[in-house]
């Protein structure tokens, strides 16, 4: 660890976008930079770096395990997992690779984000480091070649092959995944932007603080100084930026240190005792989520052995002809994903697969909120999951599992199926799904907005077109807090890509 407590630049959080941002910004080799991260180092980590291996990482030590308040109309045993190493979620998640689509983008621009509409924003993808391919021919294994087979037949959408080359509403295929496909490595944000100066060690400027926690930012008034903080072994020290402070912790992290620090709802602060420095409203609020529940099979046998890490395929469903790009998405899990059904009493076949009906544009809004001055608490995340009026993400739910189950009837996929296990094949009744899919609801980690970014006139703006923190200095956030809206697609390219037009900002363009 670097005994230098002043840089030009500190980063909180050594994840997706924090990674980009610190590679970017110390191609400069006069720009010294500090990055603070939670958790350990991902080099030589197996667990980590093996693609295949992600699911064992859930819940496990290197995962900060956040869970939901009550959800009266949902799901309240969700772990939201949340990646305590460095490359962050990139480290920990499919790396399902998606540009969002032009749409998403111009979204934000009219929620009041100028400036990131898709023509804007396009150049950003190709700028990207991470190995970007489709699930390659080795590892599309045959009961998901048949799955794509049967829904393009049973519901009559097109085959993509290669979903990031055009804009689309519909279609089914396999995923373009982060990674190395000769040997099953992720090219995470880690992998692709920091491995290769860490381990040639050509960048002195560069200086990694690893589990190393950040307690609080260091303010002059309502400018940002440094970061105050504590090593694994307990040591606090404070790091000051000449230049600016970058917040990249994350969509639950960030919103917690900022609180924390004294910026936020000034109502909420007080009533925990902590001093408030700057009232800002929208600290914690516009929570989204990309919810989804499962349906599961029991297949006739043991599955094919060879994937990239068992999710392979997806579907997009466009329902509604006036929506902006698809309504409905799946993902196909050739394993049996019965976390939630099991806790309602159904029982795990030995070999099975899923389908997964999730909303891409979930009208749900929830917020994070601080129950404790004391920041070792965890924050408490109420996603109000299908509390929307009118019931659009309910009923989503219940569209998608009726679709799933036309898919199931076709084959070749049908050949491979024994029996429906969830919410198994008595259960039609519309109320009834509803509720099952709903209690059995689960996340596909992608919480977003606790921090976003919008225009001067919106009061729950926390972050301007430029990513500054309003009526702040020194300061600003890069991660998917500042999402002002969900991309309809997996959001992680989309959060690299908020590290790159970052880091350009900043004069790190990798010119």
């Amino acid at each position: 660890m670097s005994d230098q407590t002043e840089y030009d630049y500190v980063i909180v959080g050594g994840g997706t976008a924090g990674s980009v941002i610190a590679s970017r910004l110390t191609e400069n080799p006069d720009v010294t930079v500090a990055v603070i991260e939670g958790g350990p180092s991902d080099i030589d980590r197996e667990d980590v770096l093996t693609l295949r291996r992600w699911l064992g990482l859930l819940g496990g030590d290197l995962d900060y395990g956040y869970t939901t308040t009550e959800q009266p109309r949902g799901n309240s045993h969700i772990l939201h997992s949340r990646a305590k190493v460095l490359g962050g979620c990139s480290s920990h998640n499919t790396l399902i690779s998606f540009k969002p689509l032009p749409s998403d983008w111009d979204e934000w621009e009219e929620a009041g984000a100028a400036g990131w509409g898709a023509k804007a924003m396009d150049p950003y993808f190709g700028k990207l480091r991470n190995n970007i391919v489709r699930v390659a021919k080795k590892d599309q294994n045959q009961i998901a070649t048949d799955w794509v087979e049967a829904t393009k037949t049973a519901l009559g959408v097109p085959e993509v092959v290669g979903f990031n080359d055009k804009p689309f509403d519909e279609g089914v295929g396999f995923f373009d995944l982060s990674y190395h496909p000769e040997n099953n490595k992720r090219s995470s944000a880690s992998v692709a932007y920091l491995h290769p100066h860490m381990e040639a060690g050509d960048r002195p400027n560069l200086h990694l603080f690893l589990e190393t926690w950040a307690t609080k930012l260091e303010l002059e008034g309502k400018i940002a100084r440094g970061v105050h903080i504590r090593t694994k072994e307990g040591v606090e020290k404070l790091l000051t930026a000449r230049n600016e402070v970058l917040v990249c912790a994350g969509a639950v992290d960030t919103p917690r240190l900022l609180m924390h620090s004294g910026i936020g709802p000034k109502k909420d602060l007080e009533a925990l005792g902590i001093p408030v420095v700057h009232d800002l409203p929208g600290v914690g609020e516009n929570l989204i989520d990309h919810p989804e529940s499962v349906i599961v099979w029991e297949t006739n046998g043991p599955l094919p052995g060879n994937s990239a890490m068992d999710s392979d395929a997806g579907l997009f469903v466009k329902r509604d002809p006036d929506h902006k790009g698809p309504d409905l998405m799946f993902h196909f899990y050739q394993i049996p994903f019965t976390d939630n059904p099991e806790r309602l009493g159904y029982e795990r076949p030995e070999h099975g697969v899923s389908m997964t009906p999730n909303i891409p544009k979930s009208r749900a809004r929830g917020r994070l909120y601080l129950t404790s001055a004391d920041p070792e608490v965890k924050p408490a995340l109420d996603f109000r999951y299908f509390e929307d009026e009118g019931d659009y993400d309910g009923q989503t739910l219940v569209d998608g599992i009726k679709l799933a189950r036309k898919v199931a009837e076709a084959e070749p996929f049908k050949k491979w199926l024994k029996r429906e296990v969830f919410p198994g094949p008595e259960v039609t009744d519309d109320a009834e799904i509803s509720e099952l899919v709903r209690k059995a609801a689960h996340t596909v980690y992608h919480p977003a907005g606790t921090c976003r970014m919008g225009a001067s006139t919106d009061e729950l703006a926390v972050v301007d077109p430029e990513l500054k923190i309003r009526g702040m200095a020194g300061i600003r956030i890069a991660d998917a807090s500042v999402f002002p809206t969900m991309p309809a697609v997996n959001p992680m390219i989309g959060v690299l890509m908020v590290g790159e037009k970052c880091a350009e900002m900043l004069g790190g363009d990798g010119r």
